[in-house]
């Protein structure tokens, strides 16, 4: 379903038109038959057969147009109104007649007279003697859409009478019923060596320890189960194990497709949620903060931030920020949220309904737009040349708080007695934000750097929110690259702006690369600059849209330090338009100069100490609040009417808010997500849960509850879950302890053949599912084996210093939960091993078993240092023989220990190092190797 506007008919307008009255027009019969001689025939023999009633009933209708009645043709199409009456100009249906915009009909232009016919028509106010209705074809029909299992309200279903044990679950009942309506029946139950691992990996994501299976097995109690899962459930390992599926769904990353640049602050929404998950505050709390959290009230200061915090959960998206059509990229953002809002908690694939009504599920665009209205009022970018996220200050205790303050003030004070000892001699610069400079202005923040420059706002006649130096160090090995998306071929003076001072170098090697080549220019920044005492002239150099467009700045070959600010491309003939004059400052008395040398000096002193101040990314509201209008076939630049803030109207609720002026309306959107009467949160939630547990939710499209999705496996399960989390308050951890205290969920995963005859699929859940590790369970667990592994939670992972994602050296021995999301750098074992599509919701990720992945444990360096450190812990256990050895790595490993025929083969195996000459340590790292890529190893059973 595509969101690009596509022209299909005589449909595109630019303007909305209005029917003033909707009463009979008064026709002379002059007016009648001009129409019936010049304008009704050529209707009929070149637009009726795609624009009228009959191709309406056998389908042949485009754009939703009918042009064979008067309210039809001034109803419009899919785009709007094609006529506005009196106003032939400005009519879309004649700049298609005339082939200036769309070329209708498509089989040939009309002759002049014609198009000259229906110029005079339209000027006369269209007078149309046809009577007869508007028919829309909308495919999105509400009343019958709501008869769709999903959209119905939750029901208490009865929890079945079945055969058996009188201690079966209520959810083992429901299961029971359909095997016994399939004359089917359950396999045994699972050992209790394969009962403590599958716990351990389905709610901590690590493996359990030799202790931990020993203990457990030799725990006979009949609470040794549930006090397992009591004990899990309160690990802090817990969260970060749900937690994981949950930044699956709403597209986790800590950089950004475009340039690699960094999220550094993306962190705190990852904690925020392991938090979250660990504490098992409510789900639909949860749902709320996400969407809302900096409008919502606290009552303490933890509270604060961890609202403000969840709304980095809008900020994540993979946008296009150099689009410099701001417009488009601003809605293409809305539409980024809006599918991963609905997606997320609803499993409704509402984006498809930006360009038209949905084809499938009932979702017409105006609710479409009824829902982006309330994202449109959010702001999520400052848009510049490059757009960027928005950071704000982390709220402090008081304390903290008092401290930022009293600095501030001092800094305040310094700066302000600077400004007035320079004010004496001159007007000094101050910082100017590059919207308010002529042409393309690329900052130093939008610049692709290597090596590490540290950002400074010392001197004041920087562009932008600072600028950045080389700290005259590592001479040689850094470089900043300005690359500009210029809007068109020709030629454009290049400006370089940099801060000057007497620390700087006086030969900077500035490089312009354009389409006659590269040309080097040597940058005095002792020197003040002379255009406006911020920007020197590169020259002029000629530029094509679809070539090399680059400024490149070095520190190659220099002495003192290197500034980088901004570039400015200028295109010539606006030249002339712009400001271009020498500084000439007065000169300052001996005295004042000493003071200020003081005063900077004292500042310089004031930044260095200055308290950090954390950041978090969030979204802001938008200082104009209105609804946003429709936009025809989804281009920004073709607007319809305004469609009022709202929600989907296919769910009847009786939530109904009124949406203020002041406020966005997320708050709003938040609370209606997470009302009672909305049925799908709670039913898609508890699918996901059933589908992270067993490996296939009840419904099998995780993403997908509308009319293209599966159909439940068990609907009245589905919905007793659904009832029970909102019984619960919302409580995951209560969902969860159900689920695992199921005979269903303790099944052994060893096929029978009946199953395996009637329900290959295991849809009617027979046995348990076998499960293949996922990539960062798979990543802990080799890094327990090797003894490696660092269980310390939460903060920052990405290298200080790294200024874009570009290809980032992973190497961390923390759990894979912090290792960085980087979407143009995934670690190589994410990307083998099924990792979730950082810029896509995934509720459900691949499960593939590929040839790399057999290459990847048997070759990669990483797998075989692991390999390395495992054999040479064992190995350092000096009181211990090579069969305790062995029983002891495979216990580890497979969660059992190994066979008779297991312990007899490993044994030859290490113990052959005198025959083949291979040293003692290989010979268990090659052992350890082999067992990372076994089965047993690599599944859950």
């Amino acid at each position: 379903m595509t969101k690009t506007p596509i022209a299909l008919c005589l449909v595109a307008t630019l303007l909305g038109w209005s029917v003033a009255s909707a009463q009979e027009q008064k026709l002379s019969a002059q007016d009648t038959a001009f129409f019936e001689k010049k304008i009704r025939p050529i209707l009929v023999a070149h637009c009726y057969s795609c624009h009228s009633a009959q191709a309406l009933r056998t389908k042949k209708l485009r754009g939703g147009l009918q042009l064979d009645n008067r309210a039809a043709l001034r109803k419009g199409g899919d785009s709007g109104a094609v006529i506005v009456p009196g106003k032939p100009k400005e009519s879309l249906l004649v700049q298609a007649l005339k082939y200036e915009s769309l070329e209708m009909p498509p089989k040939g232009k009309l002759p002049p007279r014609v198009i000259a016919d229906f110029q005079a028509w339209i000027a006369r106010g269209a007078l149309d003697p046809r009577r007869g209705t508007a028919v829309t074809s909308s495919k999105a029909n509400l009343k019958q859409g709501r008869d769709h299992w999903a959209y119905q309200p939750l029901k208490r279903p009865l929890v079945p009478r079945v055969g058996g044990s009188s201690k079966a679950s209520a959810i083992d009942a429901f299961l029971r019923r359909r095997l016994e309506t399939a004359r089917l029946q359950q396999v045994s139950q699972a050992d209790r060596t394969t009962l403590v691992r599958r716990l351990y990996f389905d709610l901590l994501g690590l493996p359990p320890t030799p202790e931990q299976i020993q203990s457990f097995v030799d725990d006979e109690s009949p609470e040794a189960y549930t006090r397992l899962v009591d004990r899990l459930l309160a690990s802090p390992h817990f969260g970060e194990r749900w937690g994981r599926h949950w930044l699956d769904v709403v597209r986790f990353a800590e950089s950004i497709t475009l340039r690699g640049f960094l999220f550094p602050e993306a962190w705190r929404y990852r904690d925020y949620v392991v938090g979250t998950l660990n504490d098992d505050r409510p789900f639909d709390r949860f749902a709320q903060e996400q969407i809302a959290g900096d409008l919502l009230p606290a009552t303490s200061l933890e509270d604060r931030q961890r609202n403000v915090v969840a709304t980095t959960f809008l900020t994540l998206g993979n946008n296009n920020l150099e689009d410099q059509d701001k417009d488009k990229l601003r809605m293409d953002v809305v539409d980024e949220q809006l599918e991963t809002i609905s997606r997320g908690f609803l499993a409704q694939t509402v984006g498809c309904a930006r360009c038209h009504d949905h084809k499938f599920d009932p979702i017409p665009t105006r609710d479409y737009y009824a829902l982006a209205g309330i994202l449109r009022n959010t702001k999520t970018l400052n848009h510049a040349n490059v757009s960027k996220w928005i950071e704000l200050p982390l709220p402090l205790p008081p304390g903290r708080a008092d401290q930022f303050k009293k600095h501030q003030a001092t800094v305040a004070a310094v700066k302000a007695r600077l400004k007035s000892l320079k004010g004496t001699t001159g007007s000094a610069l101050t910082p100017l934000p590059p919207a308010q400079l002529p042409g393309i202005v690329m900052d130093d923040e939008q610049a692709m750097t290597t090596g590490i420059w540290m950002r400074s706002q010392f001197t004041k006649s920087y562009i932008g929110s600072g600028y950045r130096h080389d700290k005259n160090e590592q001479k040689g090995d850094k470089t900043a690259r300005f690359r500009p998306r210029l809007p068109r071929d020709g030629n454009y003076e290049v400006r370089f702006a940099y801060t000057p001072g007497s620390n700087r170098s006086p030969a900077v090697p500035v490089t312009v690369i354009g389409a006659d080549g590269r040309k080097t220019i040597t940058i005095n920044q002792k020197q003040t600059p002379s255009i406006d005492g911020r920007f020197v002239s590169l020259g002029r150099h000629r530029f094509q849209r679809n070539g090399p467009s680059e400024v490149l700045v070095t520190n190659a070959g220099t002495t003192g330090v290197v500034i980088i600010d901004a570039v400015q491309f200028l295109p010539t003939d606006e030249v002339g338009k712009t400001t271009a004059k020498k500084t000439a400052p007065k000169k300052n008395s001996a005295s004042q100069k000493k003071q200020i040398r003081s005063l900077e000096r004292q500042l310089k002193q004031l930044q260095k100490q200055a308290p950090s101040q954390p950041m978090y990314m969030s979204v802001e509201e938008e200082s104009t609040i209105e609804d946003t209008r429709v936009h025809i076939r989804g281009n920004v630049h073709n607007l319809g009417a305004p469609a009022p803030r709202g929600f989907l109207q296919v769910i009847q609720m009786d939530y109904r808010p009124t949406f203020s002026g002041k406020e966005s309306g997320r708050r709003e959107l938040g609370r209606w997500i997470a009302h009672h009467d909305n049925p799908l949160p709670a039913r898609v939630l508890a699918n996901r849960v059933w589908h992270w547990l067993f490996g296939a939710g009840l419904v099998r499209t995780t993403d997908n509850f509308g009319t293209t999705g599966e159909l439940p496996s068990h609907p009245e399960l589905l919905d007793y879950l659904a009832t029970r989390l909102v019984d619960q308050e919302w409580s995951i951890k209560s969902l969860l302890r159900e689920l695992v205290c199921t005979r269903t969920y303790r099944l052994s995963s060893r096929p029978s053949s009946s199953g395996m005859t009637r329900d290959p699929e295991n849809r009617l859940l027979w046995r348990m599912n076998r499960r293949r590790l996922d990539a960062e369970s798979l990543l802990d667990a080799i890094l327990s084996i090797s003894g490696r592994l660092r269980t310390d939670m939460g903060g920052p992972q990405i290298r200080t210093g790294t200024a874009t994602d570009y290809n980032y050296l992973h190497d961390s021995n923390r759990r894979a939960l912090y290792w960085p999301v980087l979407r143009n750098s995934l670690p190589e074992l994410f990307r083998v091993f099924d990792f979730a599509n950082p810029s896509m919701v995934t509720g459900r990720r691949e499960n593939s078993s590929t040839t790399p992945q057999a290459l990847f444990l048997m070759n990669n360096p990483w797998v075989l240092q692991q390999a390395d450190y495992a054999a040479e812990s064992l190995l350092d256990l000096p009181h211990l023989d090579d069969a305790r050895r062995i029983q002891l790595v495979v216990t580890a490993a497979f969660g059992r220990p190994p066979t008779g025929s297991e312990s007899e083969s490993l044994l030859v195996f290490v113990g052959s190092e005198n025959d083949d000459k291979t040293p003692r340590k290989q010979k268990w790292s090659q052992l350890i190797q082999a067992l990372f890529g076994s089965v047993d190893f690599r599944y859950v059973r």
